[in-house]
C-alpha cells in the first residue's frame, strides 16, 4: 500500500446530490404551488467544504461513501474537475444520499433528505495515512464511529480537528473529545449542555470536551466563538440572498483556510462570514464560492447585518 501524499486538509463526512426547486413561497399544506425549474447539483457538508478549500488553493483529500447510481459519477467527476483527491467507497445496490430543496424568493430553503444506512462509512474502511499526512482534519460527525477514529488519529499526530456539527448523532460525544475547533449550528450547544444561553453553553462545552474553540453560527446574526478566555463575535454580511444552502459548509471551509494561514481568530470569523454570505448569492451548496480576493473585498467594503442588539454585541466582546 503506497504512502499517501501530504495535503493541507482531509475531510471525512457527507456528500449529497441536491435537487433544487425554486418557488415563490413555501407551499401551504394542501396547496398547489408552481415551481420555476429543477436543477441537480452536488452538495454535502464535508464534500462541499473540501471543494471550497481546493478552489482557494489548498491541497485537499475527501473520504466518503456513495451509492452505485449515476449520482456517484457526478461526485467523482466534480472532485476530479476541481483537483480534490477523493476516496469514494461504493455501497452496492444502494442510492447515493439525496435531497430535495425548496428555495423561496427570500433565499431561505427547506430540505427533504434521505440517506440509506448502507452509506455509513465504517471505521475499518479508513486508512490512517489518509488522515495523518495532512495539516488539518474536517469532520461532520454523521458517520460518528469513523469520524471518531479519524479524529483520534489526528489528535495523536498533533493535527487540528475541525467539526461541523448540526445534529446530535449517537455517540457524538466520543468524537467531540478529539475535536479542537467545534463549530456548531445555533441550537447544538444548548442541547448538549441543557443551557440555552450561548454565553454560558459555549464555555461549558469548551470546558467539558477540552476544545481549543467552541462556536455557534447564527445565520444573519453571524457567529459567536469562545476561545477559552474571551468571546469573539462577527456579524454576518448583508447580501441579496438567492439560496442559503451550503452557507454553513462554506463558513467551515473558510475557517479552515484562515486557520492554515495562521490568521488571528477574528479574521478567520470575518472571512468565514463573508465567504458564506457570497455563497448565498447563487443557487446550490457550491454555487457562490468566490475567490479569496472577492471575499476580502466584501470584508473591506460590505455592509453587515445588525446583531440581535448592540448591547448583546458588546456583551459578547467583553465577556
Amino acid at each position: 500500500m503506497t504512502r499517501s501524499s501530504k495535503i493541507d486538509v482531509v475531510g471525512v463526512g457527507l456528500n449529497a446530490t441536491d435537487t433544487f426547486i425554486p418557488v415563490a413561497h413555501y407551499p401551504a399544506r394542501g396547496s398547489k404551488v408552481e415551481f420555476r425549474s429543477v436543477k441537480v447539483l452536488p452538495g454535502g457538508q464535508v464534500a462541499t467544504a473540501m471543494i471550497a478549500c481546493q478552489q482557494w488553493g489548498l491541497r485537499t483529500r475527501y473520504v466518503g461513501k456513495v451509492g452505485d447510481d449515476s449520482a456517484s459519477e457526478l461526485h467523482r467527476a466534480e472532485f476530479a474537475r476541481h483537483g480534490v483527491e477523493a476516496h469514494l467507497f461504493i455501497a452496492p445496490g444502494c442510492p447515493s444520499q439525496q435531497a430535495f430543496i425548496l428555495v423561496d424568493d427570500s433565499g431561505e430553503r427547506t430540505v427533504l433528505w434521505k440517506r440509506d444506512d448502507r452509506l455509513t462509512l465504517r471505521p475499518e474502511e479508513l486508512r490512517r495515512d489518509w488522515i495523518v499526512h495532512s495539516r488539518a482534519l474536517h469532520v461532520d460527525g454523521h458517520d460518528t464511529a469513523a469520524a471518531a477514529i479519524a479524529a483520534s488519529w489526528a489528535r495523536a499526530s498533533g493535527i487540528p480537528v475541525i467539526a461541523d456539527v448540526d445534529e446530535l448523532y449517537p455517540g457524538v460525544e466520543t468524537l467531540l473529545k478529539s475535536v479542537d475547533y467545534l463549530i456548531t449550528s445555533r441550537d447544538i450547544p444548548g442541547r448538549l449542555t441543557e443551557e440555552p444561553d450561548l454565553k454560558k453553553s459555549l464555555p461549558a462545552l469548551q470546558k467539558r470536551f477540552g476544545s481549543r474553540l467552541t462556536a455557534a453560527t447564527l445565520g444573519e446574526q453571524g457567529v459567536l466563538a469562545w476561545d477559552g478566555t474571551q468571546f469573539h463575535y462577527a456579524p454576518a454580511f448583508h447580501v441579496e440572498p438567492v439560496d442559503t444552502t451550503g452557507a454553513g459548509d462554506i463558513f467551515h471551509a473558510a475557517f479552515i483556510y484562515g486557520l492554515l494561514q495562521g490568521w488571528p481568530l477574528q479574521r478567520q470569523l470575518d472571512f468565514g462570514c463573508a465567504a458564506a454570505a457570497l455563497n448565498c448569492t447563487a443557487i446550490g451548496a457550491r454555487g457562490g464560492i468566490q475567490s479569496v480576493v472577492s471575499i476580502e473585498r466584501l470584508i473591506a467594503t460590505g455592509a453587515r447585518h445588525s446583531p440581535l442588539s448592540q448591547t448583546d454585541e458588546e456583551n459578547y466582546k467583553s465577556c
